[in-house]
């Protein structure tokens, strides 16, 4: 009989690892993307409800933690499957955003990503919700945010 490895005490403390590393590679992804987001930001013509730029850096670090911490429970509970397939695909939307927002300057492009993860941050939640409450709870600041910043990015679009 095999154990399931997230049923392994030392599986579970390196899966955790390996959920907080691929939201460091999730955040990399963008900040390479851009040498100096702040400044591009802060170029751009904003509306006056857009936040300052230094409170992007704060919200995403804790944002990004409870996103691993969510993956990571569900893993320990279902393993891969449906679920951590949904989670995978709003990694991957969230990761390209900042390179078509930034990077390229493709904002309605980038605003056609950002509806795309809040799509898929909805499924996520959702087929979390079955598994953990706790971990889909733990996304729901992180939807939150992606419905102000998909509204910041229409309005930026719009402006620029």
């Amino acid at each position: 009989m095999t154990v399931h490895l997230a049923r392994r005490p030392a599986a579970q403390w390196w899966a955790l690892a390996g959920f907080f590393a691929a939201v460091v590679v999730v955040a990399l992804v963008g900040s390479l993307a851009v040498a100096h987001p702040a400044d591009d930001y802060a170029a751009l013509a904003r509306p006056g409800w857009a936040p300052p730029s230094w409170l992007f850096g704060p919200v995403w670090t804790v944002l990004y933690a409870m996103i691993a911490v969510a993956g990571w429970l569900v893993w320990r509970r279902a393993g891969w499957g449906l679920a951590m397939a949904a989670y995978a695909v709003q990694l991957v939307l969230n990761a390209i955003w900042t390179p078509l927002f930034f990077g390229a300057g493709l904002r309605g492009l980038a605003f056609a990503d950002i509806v795309a993860l809040w799509l898929s941050i909805g499924l996520t939640v959702l087929l979390f919700r079955r598994i953990s409450a706790v971990a889909a709870w733990l996304l729901v600041p992180y939807w939150l945010w992606v419905t102000f910043a998909s509204a910041l990015n229409l309005t930026i679009w719009q402006l620029n």
